[in-house]
């Protein structure tokens, strides 16, 4: 059985965003390597949700500029925390 990496929620979130931002622009995944400097499988793995590769703030940064926007656009407008569980 193959395990699902672990991201954190705020790790998710950035992937979300530029995932949303990429169809949005109609952009492919080749699109979204190019301007970050990253071959295409990169961007595949980082949208597989069993693998661990995320974005960086370098990333971040370079479709920020790229997109006209603020790097802080890409975060949460609050904290993110999980939801712990209650025990029985």
């Amino acid at each position: 059985m193959e395990e699902k990496a672990k991201l954190d929620l705020i790790e998710q979130h950035v992937i979300d965003f530029v995932r949303k931002l990429r169809t949005d622009k109609q952009l492919r995944q080749e699109d979204i390597a190019y301007i970050i400097g990253v071959k295409a499988s990169f961007i595949g793995n980082v949208e597989n949700l069993g693998n661990p590769a995320k974005y960086n703030l370098k990333h971040i940064n370079i479709f920020a500029d790229h997109f006209g926007i603020s790097p802080k656009d890409f975060l949460p407008a609050n904290s993110l925390t999980p939801i712990k569980k209650k025990k029985a």
